[in-house]
This record gives structure tokens, C-alpha cells and sequence, in this order.
């Protein structure tokens, strides 16, 4: 769930504004995963711009008291929300530590970087959620160390229903600043998009694997 109305316009205003999220049906991104997509976000170009980062780090901190509680710790998902996750805790004034995709290879073998305390309550902050599966792993992670998750807070979620399973089935609340749908509406709204785009963007929603932007 969105956190407020308010703040999903305003965060989903601030990340189109500065190109945090770009719209390009007619010229899709591939994702990782291998799918095309006619929007591409990347929330770490916020850290650039000292108001929009400080106007996320209140906004979120804000969220995650009314929504959790004030957590004992914050924990980030490396790599793109350990800053987002650190000015997060600096601002609640509690401890941080992050969390890798996996175990490091050398060293001390860690997979969560920072000191964490069992029986502590944890909540994670991702800067963008997708299908979920990689922010759940860092949950896992994290439960295994032997702390309590109270939830998990991030900048933007596509709201995918393949993440509103994946988090259901490991009993995760989560809370965004701002949404898929509330994007679009903005998008709309300030004529990020003409309206064939906004056709073809709402057509990749539907079936985001098996999008194309070519014509049958």
C-alpha cells in the first residue's frame, strides 16, 4: 500500500521530473530479467538532488513510525537502497546495517554487513520492488540472523501481482512511498506521455513478460 495520496503524487512527480523513472515506449529497456519495458526506474539518481533525497528520507521515515513503529534497526538491500537506508536511520536516529544477495566469498563470509543484535525489530527499506523476489531473500536473510521483520518500506513499487503474492506468502507487509498506478495518473496529468504511449505502457502492465512494443 501506498503511504498517502499526497506523498505518492509528490514523490511520483519528483522521480519523472529528474528522469528517476523514464518513460520510453518506443524505445523499451531490457531489465535484467530479460523483460522488455517501457519504463525503467532508477532510484539512486535521487541521491543527486539534496531536496528530493531529503524530501524521501522524511517521507519514508515518517511512514515506517505510523506504519511499524520505530523500529530498533533499519536494514538496506544492497546495493541501490543502502544510502536511501542510511539517511533513513540517521534520520529515526537508530543503528543500520545491509544486506547482500549472498554470502561474500572471502573474508568474514557475510551476508549482513553491520552489527545486528538477535531478537531485534527490523525494518527493511528497499528502493524499488518489482516482482519482490530479491527484497524477500534479504528478509530471509534476516530472519535467519534471528531478528524480527516488522515490515518492509520502499521508494516505488510497479505493483506487479506477482509481488503482491511472493509478499503475502512470506507474510511481509510492505509500504510505498508511491505506486504504478499513481505514476501513470501524474505521467498523464503533466504530459509525460501522449496518449498512444500511455496505450501501449498500459498494454505491458497487463503481460509485462511477454510485452513487445512491436505491432502484430
Amino acid at each position: 500500500m501506498i503511504f498517502n495520496k499526497d506523498t505518492a503524487n509528490n514523490t511520483a512527480e519528483q522521480l519523472l521530473k529528474i528522469k528517476a523513472i523514464k518513460l520510453q515506449p518506443s524505445n523499451p529497456f531490457t531489465w535484467a530479467s530479460g523483460w522488455k519495458s517501457p519504463i525503467y526506474c532508477d532510484n539512486r539518481i535521487t541521491l543527486s538532488y539534496p531536496m528530493i533525497r531529503n524530501f524521501l528520507k522524511t517521507n519514508m521515515a515518517k511512514a515506517i513510525e505510523e506504519q511499524y513503529g520505530k523500529p530498533d534497526v533499519i536494514a538496506g538491500v544492497a546495493t541501490g537502497a543502502i544510502a536511501i537506508g542510511v539517511l533513513v536511520a540517521q534520520e529515526l536516529g537508530i543503528p543500520f546495517v545491509y544486506v547482500r544477495p549472498e554470502p561474500k566469498k572471502h573474508g568474514r563470509m557475510n551476508q549482513i554487513e553491520g552489527y545486528l543484535e538477535k531478537g531485534s525489530n527490523v525494518v527493511v527499506v528497499e528502493d524499488l520492488i518489482s516482482t519482490g523476489k530479491s527484497s524477500l531473500l534479504a528478509v530471509e536473510a534476516l530472519k535467519e540472523a534471528g531478528v524480527n521483520i516488522k515490515g518492509m518500506m520502499a521508494i516505488f513499487t510497479y505493483g506487479f501481482p506477482i509481488a503482491d503474492k511472493n509478499f503475502e506468502a512470506a507474510n511481509v507487509s510492505l509500504t510505498t512511498l508511491s505506486n504504478y498506478q499513481v505514476l501513470i495518473e501524474q505521467a498523464v496529468k503533466n504530459n509525460y506521455i501522449t496518449a498512444n504511449e500511455l496505450a501501449m505502457i498500459q498494454t505491458w502492465r497487463k503481460a509485462p513478460d511477454k510485452w513487445t512494443n512491436e505491432e502484430d
